[in-house]
């Protein structure tokens, strides 16, 4: 291959590991044929090369994670043929032990929806685990899963055959050639700047591993990443150990087993992990081990010891270390960088960049080449860290010690992270402690999960697939908001002021609702791509002819800024100002919302003087504050907008002149059983970029004939066009009270599979568990069909009757909002 390099290429992919050379195959299976690989040493020589290449799913919990899962076990197993390199690809089969009933419902939920995409796999008994790995011990194991069709690949060979595929339709590979900078003018990309000149380019890829976010922090990115060792023992060979042994993955014990030269690799996901490196990686670290700490790994050899006994008399062949990269949240990160145009990132794969690189490789190369992600991108979309956090010394190297376990271990319903918390407090953070909070966290934010009586023992979560320690607690509050009044803190939410001459064209060319409304009207509308699909769905409130206020969700927050900033046109003039750090708003919800207020506040609060959708500054006590009258809970109530200079004043009046109403504090367990009883849909967690609002059932909110369109206009007015959809979101209800719905539970339609459920809850008012999710039929989904049709849906392994609607089960025709 050439060391020379050029002066000019379509697009640079910076790091010739795994991942850079999967974007290099994608693209140029694509067309785009002017590709240059740049690799400071040799292919593979970062982190790639000590890979343990399992080509294994885990327990997968996302569509995006299922769908690159199976697109790169596919493409692996039929790169040697394609390519004519060998990759070392063999399909030896892969268990998952369950030695406790919760770990066992975990399997099985996660089985039931992971089949639909294809991965195949089969619950069998502990003695038919025994006969397939032998050597393992499974006296404790209530049941295991065998997926026939997983199996390992050599990672160096699989990339050099990637590299080949690549090479062979134009790619060009160098090696030995450091970047040094990212050359950009006027906010976009220009090319890299190496050791051996200035390359031009129209794209740029960080692909770089683990030394992509040192890389970024050249070119502004914030791009937060950090190392942690990564320990595997080798064995010497083991009696009964041959090449056909399945891989074993172990929850409980935090380890994972495959055959090594006749011996065992013994893999490690502890739970006290070591960060490495936290202020940099070094640049001269090339096929690099670390030195191993004995001390702290043996327990959990020991530990893993116990699944394979005579793992521990085997004569030890080596112990590795090796740095793998984690992102704070475990998803990668993958997309446009926020504030730098054509500068793309690929990185953040958390140890995983063998089982997901193909999949990463191919989204990445159409969302390059098409415009747009061709998969759900709203979990590792890297806009996501568009505000700057995740990314000091010090959270990295707290919250990483966690990650390894995270990733590998059992799961449970909302669970949160332990470590590195408190980066984004409310200023009713104390407040809400006192009055029994417990805590949970997203994307930064300390939120109340749910409200513990005074009385009660330490605030802890007992977590389980059934009702935890705090259901009681929680129906509680979701009673005071159906009966009474509740307040809830919801600081979180993203807001921006959007103002300037174009504010209105700019927020008008990218909402599918109409938003040029008098002053003082509150708009709900999605934000989609060209294709039609969602990029946000949120309120926009015209505050004046030139100011609004955007109000979107915390897990929307960098994606929306983002989205709103690369859509300013070159002639007009907007500002766009991030005001959430300083707003506490806080929600009064219930049909004893407005007796509450009048009690707090001399403005008119009718239904006639301050109707439904609109906003107002009011006063409260002795401040002033916005009030904008809409609802996520389907009630009675109000948004109040407050400054934190004023917010624990406001909160303690809102709770002293509402004491005898019975207010109440509520959490975000009771939001999410609320809106799903209303079936109020939420970006990035019931619909996503491959999803569109005519068939989400959010056509109300789309205006075909506005006047000067908006992105996504002609995809949606022929979805629309072409009449009742065959794939439409629905609204389920179980009829039997017992079973509880979380995510992922496949729905059928007269005994056929027809979707999922996106998200799932207990409504309480309506006495059952109920969740929103898409189905799909060969024709149109017609009323007449859901009305009709034997709904059920699958709760890990069991089919139970549902009742399934197009309009929410709950309140129908509003009146409750509009009382």
């Amino acid at each position: 291959m050439s060391q020379e390099i050029p002066s000019h290429a379509q697009c640079v992919i910076i790091g010739g590991g795994s991942i850079g050379c999967n974007i290099a195959y994608h693209l140029t299976k694509l067309g785009m044929t002017d590709v240059v690989v740049l690799e400071r040493d040799k292919l593979t020589s970062g982190t790639t090369w000590h890979a343990a290449g399992e080509i294994v799913p885990a327990v997968l919990g996302a569509e995006w994670e299922c769908e690159l899962y199976t697109y790169g076990r596919n493409l692996i197993a039929g790169l040697e043929a394609e390519t004519g390199q060998a990759t070392g690809f063999r399909q030896v089969g892969y268990i998952q032990p369950a030695d406790t009933t919760e770990r066992l419902e975990e399997l099985r939920r996660g089985a039931a929806f992971m089949s639909r995409f294809g991965i195949e796999m089969h619950e069998i008994t502990a003695t038919e685990a025994a006969e397939r790995f032998p050597i393992g011990d499974f006296s404790d194991t209530i049941a295991a899963f065998w997926y026939p069709l997983e199996g390992r690949t050599n990672p160096v060979d699989t990339t050099q055959a990637l590299a080949r595929g690549a090479r062979s339709r134009g790619a060009r590979i160098v090696e030995d050639t450091s970047v040094q900078d990212i050359l950009t003018a006027n906010g976009r990309v220009t090319g890299v700047r190496t050791d051996k000149g200035d390359i031009m380019a129209e794209h740029v890829v960080i692909a770089a591993g683990m030394w992509s976010r040192q890389i970024g922090a050249r070119a502004g990115l914030n791009l937060p990443l950090q190392a942690a060792e990564h320990y595997y023992l080798i064995t010497e060979p083991i009696e009964g150990v041959t090449r056909d042994l399945p891989l074993l993955e172990d929850a409980h014990s935090w380890a994972y087993f495959r055959e090594e030269v006749g011996g065992l690799l013994v893999g490690l996901f502890e739970p006290d992990a070591a960060p490495w490196n936290i202020d940099a990686i070094p640049e001269n670290f090339i096929f690099g081990e670390i030195e191993p700490d004995w001390d702290r790994v043996v327990p959990h050899l020991e530990a893993a010891f116990r699944r394979v006994p005579s793992a521990a008399t085997a004569g030890v062949k080596k112990l590795f270390c090796g740095p793998e990269s984690f992102t704070p949240d475990l998803a990668p990160l993958v997309g446009e960088a926020p504030g730098l145009r054509n500068c793309w990132v690929a990185a953040g794969l958390n140890s995983l960049g063998i089982l997901y690189g193909p999949g990463i490789g191919m989204a990445l190369a159409h969302w390059i080449v098409d415009g747009r992600c061709p998969v759900d991108h709203t979990a590792f979309n890297v806009d996501r860290f568009a505000d700057g956090s995740h990314n000091t010394p010090a959270f990295r190297h707290d919250r990483t010690k966690e990650l390894l376990a995270k990733s590998f271990g059992a799961h449970f319903p909302n669970d949160t992270f332990k470590t590195a918390r408190g980066l984004k407090r409310s200023a009713l953070y104390d407040r809400l402690k006192d009055a029994g909070a417990y805590f949970t966290e997203s994307h930064g934010w300390e939120q109340p999960d749910w409200f513990a009586p005074s009385n009660a023992e330490a605030k802890i979560e007992a977590y389980s697939w059934g009702r935890q320690n705090w259901w009681d607690w929680h129906a509680e509050e979701h009673r005071a908001a159906r009966e009474d009044v509740i307040l809830m803190d919801m600081s979180s939410m993203a807001k921006f002021l959007v103002q300037g001459r174009d504010a209105c064209a700019l927020l008008n060319r990218i909402s599918c609702n109409e938003v040029d409304v008098p002053n003082g009207r509150v708009v709900y509308t999605a934000w989609t791509n060209d294709a039609g699909g969602f990029e946000a769905d949120l309120t926009v409130t015209r505050l004046g002819r030139e100011k609004f206020l955007v109000v979107v969700g915390e897990n929307s927050h960098g994606h929306t800024k983002t989205w709103m900033r690369r859509h300013i046109g070159p002639d007009q003039f907007v500002t766009i100002t991030d005001v959430t750090p300083g707003i506490t708003q806080i929600n009064v919800h219930g049909p004893r919302a407005r007796d509450l207020m009048e009690r707090v506040s001399e403005t008119d609060l009718s239904d006639d003087a301050f109707p439904f959708m609109t906003a107002q500054e009011i006063d409260v006590g002795y401040f002033r504050v916005t009030a904008l009258r809409v609802t996520y809970v389907g009630e009675l109530g109000w948004e109040l907008h407050v400054p934190n200079l004023h917010a624990v004043q406001v909160y303690d009046l809102l709770k002293e002149a509402g004491a005898d109403l019975g207010v109440r504090d509520a959490g975000m367990q009771t939001l999410s059983s609320l809106r799903l009883e209303k079936a109020y849909r939420d970006f990035g967690v019931d619909v996503d970029n491959t999803d569109n609002p005519i068939e989400a059932g959010l056509g109300f909110a789309v205006k075909l004939d506005k006047p000067g369109g908006f992105i996504g206009r002609d995809s949606l007015a022929r979805l629309k066009a072409e009449g009742t959809p065959k794939r439409r979101m629905l609204q389920f209800l179980l009829t039997d009270p017992a079973p509880l719905l979380f995510s992922n539970e496949t729905v059928y339609l007269n005994g056929t599979a027809v979707g999922h459920i996106q998200v799932g809850a207990y409504g309480h008012t309506l006495g059952g568990a109920v969740g929103i999710g898409f189905a799909e039929t060969a024709g149109p989904l017609t009323p007449d069909d859901v009305a009709s049709g034997t709904w059920e849906i699958d709760v890990a392994g069991t089919r139970f009757p549902a009742k399934a609607s197009l309009k929410p089960l709950f309140d129908p025709g509003m009146e409750r909002i509009r009382s």
